[in-house]
């Protein structure tokens, strides 16, 4: 899935990768939690961060860096990284766009949803606005089934969607905005849509 994305244009790989200081306390901290000789449990969320400091992707040079702190053959650090889409395999936009597409999200107007996104950034899935601003995905699913359809964008949640909708968050993206998470819809979290039916009587905090 995300492993296909397109990066907007040619990229290099660097040449070397090292945690700043603040993630060298960070992977201190988690591999703390294991018994020594488990520290290679410790691999998927120093990956996570690794990610999030190389600005979206894992250059192999990052993956390299974690293989050595951990004590790992560089092959099972690639294993790990390639198996889950939530790891990047080449730079993506500076919003990664995830539409569900799985069931319950199609029966709600995922394709409408999808339709949107294209239309609005102008490329198709697996692709890479030529600004590097957007990146288009579909994701398998994001567990937000009683929220249909629904996106993530980044690590954001936008629930509830319709076409018009979607295209009004990736407008507020695109001007630098931060558009409200969650429904966007009148409902409280995963509240009944229009509000409860049951047990109206009672008190907030009841």
């Amino acid at each position: 899935m995300s492993h296909g994305v397109a990066p907007a244009g040619p990229f290099e790989q660097p040449a070397t990768f090292e945690f700043n200081e603040e993630n060298k306390q960070l992977a201190a901290t988690i591999i703390a939690r294991y018994p020594e000789g488990r520290q290679r449990s410790a691999l998927v969320p120093l990956l996570d961060i690794a990610q999030r400091q190389a600005g979206g992707w894992l250059p192999r040079a990052a993956m390299e860096y974690l293989a050595d702190l951990l004590g790992l053959a560089v092959i099972r650090v690639y294993e790990v990284a390639t198996f889950y889409t939530m790891f990047n395999m080449a730079p993506v936009g500076k919003h990664l766009v995830q539409v569900c597409t799985t069931t319950p999200c199609w029966l709600r107007g995922s394709d409408e949803v999808l339709a949107a996104c294209k239309t609005r950034l102008g490329i198709g899935v697996n692709q890479t606005t030529p600004d590097g601003t957007f990146s288009l995905m579909e994701a398998e699913c994001l567990g937000a089934c009683v929220n249909a359809p629904m996106m993530q964008v980044n690590d954001d949640f936008y629930e509830d969607l319709t076409a018009a909708s979607t295209t009004a968050i990736l407008d507020a993206l695109a001007r630098g905005e931060n558009p409200a998470t969650g429904p966007q819809i009148d409902r409280q979290t995963s509240c009944p849509q229009g509000g409860p039916t049951t047990l109206t009587t009672l008190k907030a905090g009841e």
